[in-house]
């Protein structure tokens, strides 16, 4: 299977939007915005990382 990095991207920039927009439901939407959704990009950035080194030691022979 072979991704390119905006069809990689995409559905993760999506759970985050969604995860955000469904989070100002119980919280303020400073506190959402300020705090949390920068601290949910930097979770994904650094997972995605992980997961694409990961998915290149997997797939190498």
């Amino acid at each position: 299977m072979d991704f390119d990095f905006v069809s990689a991207v995409a559905p993760l920039v999506v759970i985050v939007a969604v995860a955000a927009v469904a989070l100002t439901r119980v919280m303020t939407s400073s506190t959402v915005f300020m705090m949390v959704l920068p601290s949910m990009i930097v979770f994904s950035v650094i997972a995605f990382f992980f997961g694409m080194k990961h998915g290149e030691f997997r797939a190498s022979p």
